[in-house]
């Protein structure tokens, strides 16, 4: 049963498009490390349905937020007290891991912070989010995709292409570009005989199908470890849920911090859609920012060594009312929050220009008013993680977008 609110009408194509967890990825030679040792990646979180950024990273210092946000408003003081990030803001309490991280200088937060986007439709938000296109409409390939096709020919992380975490490819990640699709098994693993009398059939009857069933048995077997058998990594409540989080991380670090892995990710978590007892410090949004709290963690730990030149962006379609409504949640709204994290993050800073929740200074007297833009922020990213050009990111990876400049200093 979905929680969002409309009902997608999706076309043939993107069924299509998105159908099946194993996707062909070509042979790919093992590369040495860079003679400097650093070996960059970038993770990319999308949280579908619009994550409420005030109760995710909450303003505690603006004297106006407590009277808006009511009873899921954040505090420093009470029974679960927020975990305060500098002066002004403080993180959720179900975000230790990310405090722990912020501290350490290995997180950030892009406060006030939208797609050119000012409509509030799910669908049309996501689109515009992940494809990268100013507006809605663009369906075919996203703008993560695209920026590994800008990379120069050639290039080692273009050649390792990207990983797609999760039932279906998300729309960021399609594109040209190749990609290794893998999601923790909904359905028994075949028995060794039965996989390898599939694959001999595929080799004599359809080569590049053999190619892409091999490559989905190795990634299945680089995603398990000792610890983490096939039933261990059997979905638990679907990427909505707080293990299902963690076990999509869990498999993801695994592949991402092989040698020969690819660079750049992508995963989906569904489920952020608050409209009714959406809960603060507790309840159905904390439980959901406890999961993706988890998913940083297994990060952390399934990456080990590469974790100092990882960078993890999770982005929302966009945020949500700044008044509660009748039923103790939040309505679509413009403003949030763009999180960061990885041993790549030039972490312990919020990074925001406050626009006030004051009725004159909210959007439309009802959001939290953009003062940032998330393509800037991705941009910067992509730039400092790559060396993509400001040509290139505003051209093709964003393109109709070069008067949104890149977010220098993100990385360290």
């Amino acid at each position: 049963m979905s929680l969002l609110c409309e009902t997608p009408n999706p076309s043939r194509r993107a069924v299509l498009m998105t159908g099946g967890a194993l996707f062909a990825w070509a042979y790919l030679p093992r590369f040495a490390r860079a003679a400097d040792n650093r070996d960059p990646r970038l993770i990319v979180i999308v949280l579908r349905g619009a994550l409420d950024g005030l109760s995710a990273v909450g303003p505690v210092g603006d004297p106006d937020y407590v009277s808006l946000h009511g009873d899921i408003a954040l505090s420093l003081d009470g029974p679960h007290p927020a975990l305060p990030l500098d002066g002004f803001f403080a993180v959720n309490p179900a975000m230790p891991v990310f405090a722990r991280l912020f501290k350490a200088n290995q997180a950030a937060v892009v406060h006030a912070a939208a797609t050119g986007y000012r409509e509030r439709s799910h669908f049309d938000g996501q689109d515009v989010l992940e494809s990268g296109f100013a507006g809605p409409g663009h369906v075919a390939t996203g703008w993560l995709n695209r920026a590994l096709e800008g990379l120069p020919a050639g290039d080692r992380v273009a050649t390792l292409g990207g990983l797609a975490v999760g039932p279906s490819t998300p729309l960021v990640i399609r594109g040209a570009a190749p990609v290794l699709g893998w999601a923790p098994q909904s359905l028994p693993a075949p028995a060794g005989d039965l996989a390898a009398r599939v694959l001999d059939l595929y080799q004599h009857r359809d080569p590049m199908l053999a190619v892409a069933l091999q490559k989905g048995l190795d990634a299945d077997r680089m995603a398990l470890d000792d610890q983490m058998d096939a039933n261990a990594m059997k979905p638990k409540g679907g990427f909505d849920s707080a293990a299902g989080m963690r076990q999509a991380a869990q498999g993801a670090a695994k592949l991402i911090a092989a040698d020969d892995g690819p660079r750049v990710a992508a995963l989906a978590f569904d489920g952020w859609d608050t409209h009714v007892n959406e809960g603060g410090a507790t309840g159905r949004l904390a439980t959901l920012l406890g999961g993706l709290d988890g998913a940083f963690e297994e990060f952390e730990k399934g990456l080990g060594e590469r974790w100092k030149d990882t960078a993890i962006v999770a982005i929302t379609e966009f945020g949500r009312t700044a008044r509660i409504n009748g039923t103790v949640g939040t309505d679509h709204g413009t403003g949030t929050v763009v999180l960061l994290a990885g041993g790549a993050i030039k972490g312990g800073r919020v990074i925001a220009d406050w626009p006030g929740l004051k009725p004159a200074q909210l959007y439309e007297q009802r959001d939290l008013a953009p003062t940032s833009d998330v393509r800037a922020v991705l941009k910067g990213l992509l730039a400092d993680q790559f060396g993509l050009s400001a040509a290139v990111l505003g051209d093709k990876v964003f393109p109709e977008s070069g008067a949104v400049k890149p977010m220098r200093d993100l990385v360290a």
